[in-house]
């Protein structure tokens, strides 16, 4: 593929974890704004030269970072403004909740043995005691003297663990208008309940939530599975994909009169994927909790499954463990492999996929992808058309100072794995580590924005950049 230069031009600086870029249009206003949502529960917007505080719900975040050493996967997760924000001003958010820190889902860190069978089949017992945090998305209206206000909530989501809870994890669809939340696995490692490809599980999916359907039910239960939401709720949702580790969100990419769909999933210890995919069928979860109640299995043809836990993109997931008679040598075993076998013929092939060791001069080694997002742009020629992403951290640059990654694939014809290219770029960030935590675009796609961050501790503070990707 062709090598193409960037530059990056800082728009904001000496902000806080940048984890969501979004734009849009104020009512009464005329132009289009790059809103800036923060892991700590900020949310800016640029206007004017300036940036200007939007909303700030940092007091009712969980508290960040005390028990990990600095590093978390909770906060303000998600952000996304209705397609008629401008009439009706209605945005969304999905975050970590104050006050909900649990002990968490179990009392060892996990790590499956393909020997013992105990360790392939433990289930999440005691959910309403044994959990990490309690999750929120909720409606939200900007008034007509400019302050936001809470509206509703539409769920409350109790997760077993810290990390994988999904980010810019609130999309909507230009195809059916709904909302889409994207939601991890539930953390731990190698998904310790198999919760992605259980059904009946909200965690490791892929859910539309019709905003239209009011509920009328002001504070929803917590729950972790479909079957333990009231019917009004249920009959908002559907399902659209299972099998996800962890996610940056979901991309549309308008292709004449349909769109193709870009999903990011985080891979575990070999590589981290990119997926495509233009049809799919989904599910009601009325039909999901009739299916579950009859012990049948629903229609799911045309439903999406990326795979894990028992595929790691276009790889049976793998132990990958240092070889004690040759250091320079890695063991890597079958995690799961009775379920790579099952899942076989029912997951989605990647678009393309990138490791996290790659010997490879042109490639790199990648640590977690954190942004996927499609490029109709002229401004930057040899990208457009294409799909960018971005990885936290280059493997090779472990030691500081970090430098991130961006890189760039194409759909191919013949459905075919792609190659992907390293984006070389010219900002000169000196001792300063630089990961890559986000990426987005404006509305129309023909722009491109970065978040970067110095640290990844969420209680190092304002060490964030925001950049516009130029030519």
């Amino acid at each position: 593929m062709k090598k193409v230069k960037v530059s990056l031009r800082p728009i904001v600086s000496k902000i806080n974890l940048p984890t969501v870029l979004k734009t849009t249009i104020l009512p009464g206003d005329s132009i289009e704004r790059l809103f800036i949502a923060t892991q700590v529960g900020e949310i800016f917007y640029i206007g004017n030269g300036a940036i200007s505080t939007f909303l700030d719900i940092r007091p009712q975040i969980i508290k960040l970072g005390g028990s990990n050493g600095g590093y978390d996967e909770r906060g303000l997760l998600g952000l996304a403004f209705h397609p008629e924000f401008y009439y009706n001003g209605l945005f969304y958010l999905h975050y970590s909740v104050a006050g909900t820190q649990g002990p968490g889902a179990l009392s060892e860190s996990f790590n499956p043995n393909p020997c013992d069978p105990g360790t392939l089949n433990k289930r999440w017992i005691n959910r309403e005691t044994q959990y990490d945090h309690i999750d929120t998305v909720e409606e939200w209206i900007l008034q007509s003297n400019g302050q936001p206000q809470k509206r509703r909530t539409l769920l409350n989501l109790r997760r077993p663990f810290m990390n994988h809870n999904g980010v810019n994890s609130l999309n909507f669809s230009p195809e059916t208008g709904k909302l889409v939340l994207t939601t991890g696995d539930g953390g731990s490692g190698y998904d310790p309940f198999n919760l992605s490809q259980d059904g009946m599980e909200i965690a490791g999916k892929i859910l539309e939530i019709d905003v239209v359907k009011n509920t009328f039910i002001d504070n929803p239960p917590v729950v972790t599975r479909l079957n333990e939401l009231s019917a009004p709720i249920q009959e908002t949702l559907t399902v659209i994909a299972k099998g996800v580790r962890n996610i940056s969100g979901i991309s549309y990419q308008r292709y004449y009169n349909q769109y193709i769909k870009y999903v990011g999933n985080v891979g575990q210890d070999l590589a981290e994927s990119i997926f495509s995919f233009v049809q799919y069928k989904p599910i009601p979860v009325t039909q999901l909790v009739q299916a579950s109640l009859r012990n049948t299995e629903p229609d799911q043809e045309g439903f999406i499954n990326f795979g894990w836990r028992g595929w790691e993109g276009a790889s049976p997931t793998s132990i990958i463990r240092g070889c004690t008679q040759n250091p320079k040598l890695d063991e890597k075993t079958i995690a799961y492999y009775d379920e790579a076998i099952k899942t076989s013929t029912k997951r989605l092939q990647p678009l393309t996929s990138y490791f996290h060791k790659d010997p490879r001069p042109d490639k790199f080694g990648g640590t977690a992808l954190t942004g996927v997002r499609a490029y109709m742009g002229n401004g930057i020629p040899d990208l457009t058309g294409s799909v960018v992403f971005t990885d936290l951290a280059r493997k090779e640059e472990s030691r500081p100072p970090v430098r991130g990654a961006l890189a760039y694939t194409r759909v191919r014809t013949d459905g075919k794995l792609s190659d992907f290219s390293v984006i070389d770029t010219d900002y000169d960030f000196g001792s300063q580590s630089a990961y890559y935590v986000s990426l987005g675009t404006n509305l129309d796609q023909t722009r491109l924005y970065l978040g970067v961050y110095g640290s990844m501790k969420v209680t190092d503070f304002n060490q964030g950049t925001v950049f516009e990707i130029v030519p």
